[in-house]
């Protein structure tokens, strides 16, 4: 190795190949002679990388800033990485906002079906601009636009509307999804409506609302249920109780002038995994300065592109949501009068939360069913369909911006939305896994496989880990923060609001220790003048070093030292901050001089429980129970195939692309909503008197021929038979539901089915069906003798 060679020498100053192999040669002897263990060139080594990594990395910093900058200075700013146009300005509104409707324009190679139903990506306003559900190529746009759908966004821009509302956002959004609808007269379903984070509630309380213009919603990594969560994480829960309540919201917007900062909202997220902020994420770009930049700017464009809201917008969410939590108990009512109750929607919801999320940990994100709704039976009982599916480990951001999450969760939500959309009500989970895992490979469309399993209250009790002492604590927060709000605005605020201007509230914003980060190292600091003319002949001829040189190991396990002494930092603090927390919201005598001692639900009251919600129920009980003995074969065959699949541990998408299939080919001319309905009919008839629905099949089938009957037998082994082999009780339900299908045979059959050889004859016809319809083998190996409908609960 060269010691001496310069760099930065000139190329035509250098000396030739020969002289510099002849230098190497003796520079080489040299050191081998005067360090012969080698530690001088290792330290001569790393020292020159480090330097040159120390000039790279200042130089991508100043080429952040540089983009900070441009990107603020932006009308429209935006991280979207697909081309779109603006089909409604939220601005021209009779409630005006400042959110829009853009058309995603397919990029070239991407066809898109206008039959299909369109999807609505709807981005988080909680700091940041827009863009980060269509970030990239592999992302929920990126997905949606390779099936084939429609695709829209629904952004915003930096500053709102004078006197925008919550509220006033809401309708915006119904305005620009019934825009969409419009826009598709000849589909027949709803838009699929994704919401991230923040838009996720927005997105339900839109739903509650307007549930006549919304598909299956998606929500992802959305906070409903804020005082949900387990002990030992989630600490960001504390922090309205630890600040006294929303007082703190109120003084931020005051000294903007009516405008909250982003940037605060930033703050806080980064505040939860100091490690992270303050040392792992830069570490990660310095040691990997030649590989990583690109994607470093790449993101560092979304998350340091610091959007203002209104004061009442952010004091809305903070009162109402995180420190209230009243969306997920239907407390809010809008200023015209109508409850937002979340039972309301009618669409099937998606939850998609993980494991690894620290800012909407799973209970926050599943907490609102446990809220709304007494057990399983009442989701059904209120025609609901909710999934909920969690990722092991990725974090809050990933689970909308990750390209594996995308991928594979994001890809299969939207292959099975339709599947989804005409699910029976009740509560499921989805797993997935991958389709080499599997039989019935040519059913598998893509690499994995989305399976659903049914769930009931105990079980999502261990993801939500509800404490009704903890509720107590929380209510109390509560009512200490408008007592807190009140104080405040009847002392500070009219002076705070007198004296500041809005050049002063620039200039506070201007002054954020983030927005400061940026701008110091940037083009507009003279001392980073040099910075490019000497990263650009570092880059000329760089000079890395290999993870085996000892003093880069040094360096790699000091940064883990350091990123675990952060964490324990952090681990300390959070759990003196819960702790101090319990200690001071559960005293007794807090919450008996607020007025919550001894209240059995302290805020946190269960709606279905209420005299009206049950008269609702018992009056849609008696119009299904008149319309047991109704219908025809279509409805005999729905009703035998729910029952069976009521047998089933798990179902997945191959039932229904043997379904869909089949269904296409008896009933040619029907629609996707009329057969959502007609599944969801029959679901609610067999759960109202199942032995009288099972006992109605002979009469709906009556006027049936045999070769129809034996039809519709065939159809509902095959559908049956599309997730492998049955299980002993569903083949026994199936053996049931023939039995009952022959009593609607004409005479003759009839006859010939009594026979004392007709049950061990049908055996037979079903083992020697040929390999083409795969239920022939399950049902060989599984078929139970006769026996009566099973008892309820089975």
């Amino acid at each position: 190795m060269n010691f001496f060679a310069n760099p930065l020498m000139p190329t035509q100053a250098r000396p030739s190949a020969s002289q510099e192999d002849a230098t190497a040669s003796v520079s080489d002897a040299m050191a081998s002679l005067f360090d012969p263990f080698g530690f001088g060139r290792a330290a001569f080594d790393y020292w020159r990388d480090s330097v040159e990594r120390s000039v790279l990395y200042l130089d991508v910093m100043r080429e952040r800033g540089n983009q900070y900058l441009a990107h603020m200075e932006q009308t429209k700013p935006s991280v979207l990485g697909f081309e779109t146009e603006v089909l409604v300005d939220g601005r021209t509104l009779p409630q005006p906002t400042n959110y829009e409707l853009l058309r995603v324009i397919p990029p070239k190679g991407v066809e898109t079906d206008p039959l299909s139903r369109p999807f609505v990506v709807v981005d988080p306003r909680a700091g940041h601009g827009p863009g980060i559900g269509g970030f990239k190529p592999d992302s929920e746009l990126g997905v949606a636009l390779r099936a084939g759908h429609p695709c829209y966004f629904i952004g915003f821009l930096p500053f709102p509307e004078p006197g925008q509302t919550v509220e006033d956002v809401v309708e915006s959004e119904v305005a620009f999804l019934r825009h969409v609808i419009e826009r598709h007269p000849e589909t027949t379903e709803k838009p699929m409506v994704v919401g991230n984070c923040q838009a996720g509630w927005q997105l339900m309380m839109a739903a509650a609302l307007e549930p006549d213009v919304f598909g299956p919603i998606l929500i992802a990594g959305a906070p409903l249920s804020y005082w949900a969560g387990e002990h030992g994480k989630a600490p960001m829960r504390y922090t309205g109780g630890m600040t006294g309540g929303s007082w703190v919201t109120a003084l931020t917007s005051d000294l903007g002038n009516g405008l909250f900062d982003g940037a605060w909202l930033v703050q806080n997220f980064e505040r939860l995994n100091p490690a992270n902020t303050y040392w792992k994420k830069q570490y990660h770009l310095f040691a990997n300065v030649d590989t990583e930049s690109n994607r470093y700017l790449e993101f560092e464009r979304w998350w340091g592109g610091h959007v203002v809201l209104g004061g009442e917008e952010i004091q809305y969410i903070v009162d109402n949501l995180f420190v209230g939590n009243r969306l997920s108990t239907a407390q809010l009512v809008t200023r015209d009068g109508r409850r937002i109750d979340l039972r309301n929607v009618r669409s099937p919801v998606v939850v998609f939360c993980s494991r690894g999320d620290d800012i909407t940990p799973p209970p926050q994100a599943l907490g609102w069913i446990r809220d709304l709704y007494e057990d399983e039976n009442d989701i059904i009982a209120n025609e609901q369909t909710i999934v909920y599916c969690q990722h092991d480990t990725t974090g809050h951001l990933g689970i909308f911006v990750s390209s594996s999450v995308s991928r594979k969760e994001h890809t299969e939500f939207t292959a099975n939305m339709d599947y989804i959309d005409v699910m029976p009500p009740g509560l499921y989970e989805t797993t997935i896994t991958h389709a080499d895992d599997h039989d019935e490979g040519e059913l598998i469309e893509r690499d994995y496989l989305l399976e659903f399993t049914p769930r009931d209250f105990d079980e999502l009790d261990r993801e939500v880990m509800h404490k009704p002492e903890d509720d107590r604590r929380f209510a109390t927060v509560a009512r200490i923060s408008e007592i807190n709000l009140g104080l405040y605005r009847l002392y500070m605020q009219p002076w705070l609001q007198a004296v500041m201007t809005p050049e002063a509230a620039r200039l506070i914003r201007r002054m954020h220790p983030i927005r400061l980060g940026y701008k110091l190292l940037s083009d507009r600091n003279p001392m980073t003048v040099p910075l490019p003319v000497m990263a650009d002949r570092i880059r000329l001829s760089r000079h890395p070093v290999g993870e085996d040189n000892l003093f880069k190991a040094v360096e790699t396990m000091t940064s883990d030292q350091i990123v675990t002494g952060l964490n324990a930092f952090r681990d300390a603090r959070d759990s003196a901050t819960e702790r101090l927390f319990m200690d001071i919201y559960g005293q007794p005598l807090l919450q008996a001089a607020v007025g919550l001692y001894g209240d059995a639900h302290v805020h946190r009251r269960r709606p279905g429980a209420e005299p009206e919600h049950r008269r609702f129920i018992e009056q849609r009980q008696e119009e299904l129970r008149a319309k047991i003995a109704k219908g025809g074969s279509h409805e005999a065959v729905m009703r035998a195939l729910i029952y069976i699949l009521g047998g089933a541990p798990a179902t997945d998408e191959r039932n229904f692309k043997r379904l869909r299939a089949s269904r296409a080919a008896l009933e040619p001319n029907a629609k996707l909503c009329d057969f959502k309905r007609l599944v969801r009919e029959q679901f609610f008839i067999l759960k109202l008197d199942r032995e009288q629905a099972l006992n109605a099949l002979p009469a709906l089938l009556k006027g049936q021929s045999n070769d129809e009957i034996d039809a519709h037998m065939s159809h509902l082994e095959d559908v049956l038979s599309a997730s492998g082999e049955l299980s002993e009780h569903v083949a026994s339900r199936l053996t049931q539901v023939g039995e009952l299908f022959d009593q609607a045979r004409p005479a003759v059959q009839q006859q010939v089915a009594s026979s004392p050889q007709a049950p061990q004859q049908a055996a037979k016809d079903v083992a020697e069906k040929p390999a083409a319809k795969p239920a022939t083998a399950s049902t060989k190996k599984a078929t139970p003798a006769k026996r009566k409908t099973p008892p309820e609960g089975e």
